[in-house]
């Protein structure tokens, strides 16, 4: 179904494959894995519930993640831990993206974030982004020990900053998350590539301008 933009007042941002991208295949090969070892290791790593958990986590919590994964995953513990450690070689930016989510503010649209992250990671892939500056708030799962697409984490949200749902649009690259959102009466789109992404972003603006 359509979404009426004209009844659209907040934007609602998932972090990563929305705002950001993910190089870990290139980041483990960076350190040494063949593209093989990179896939194996990474696909473990962030298919095992662990991963999810991690996104619960204050600064220095993950430490405890690692050493769970460093039991669980003996032949992999030294990678995972450097992974894990080393999170800031991970994210890269999408700044044609970001002058859009500029844009979108500009056109008077309140913006929020509503990611699953942990603290630690969090700061590192964001405190330098632009974007963060075009947000008047947001939740992030660390905050308030909530994860995406269970409902609590959408209404802590709406209820924090007093929000309609019909109100909000929301992007998340994951279906389960848009699935989540639309489940709380919020309008959301499935982000499936960066393109894709850019080409709804600059729809809307063309229509507000």
């Amino acid at each position: 179904m359509a979404i009426n933009m004209d009844k659209i007042k907040n934007i609602i941002f998932d972090i990563g494959g929305v705002l950001l991208e993910y190089r870990w295949v290139d980041m483990l090969m960076d350190h040494g894995l063949s593209r093989s070892e990179a896939l194996k290791v990474g696909t473990t790593m962030f298919d095992d519930p662990l991963w999810s958990g991690m996104d619960l986590t204050l600064a220095g919590e993950e430490q405890a993640i690692i050493q769970k994964y460093r039991q669980k995953y003996p032949e992999y513990g030294d990678t995972i831990a450097w992974f894990i450690n080393h999170c800031e070689y991970m994210h890269v930016p999408r700044k044609d993206v970001w002058d859009r989510v500029h844009q979108l503010k500009e056109l008077g649209y309140t913006l929020y974030l509503l990611s699953n992250y942990p603290e630690t990671m969090f700061h590192r892939h964001t405190d330098d982004a632009s974007f963060i500056r075009d947000m008047s708030g947001g939740i992030i799962s660390f905050q308030v020990k909530q994860l995406k697409p269970s409902a609590e984490i959408y209404q802590s949200l709406l209820n924090k900053y007093k929000l309609i749902p019909e109100e909000c649009l929301f992007f998340d690259d994951r279906p389960e998350n848009t699935a989540g959102a639309e489940k709380q009466g919020i309008h959301a789109v499935t982000v499936t590539s960066k393109d894709f992404l850019i080409g709804e972003l600059d729809k809307i603006i063309a229509a507000k301008k």
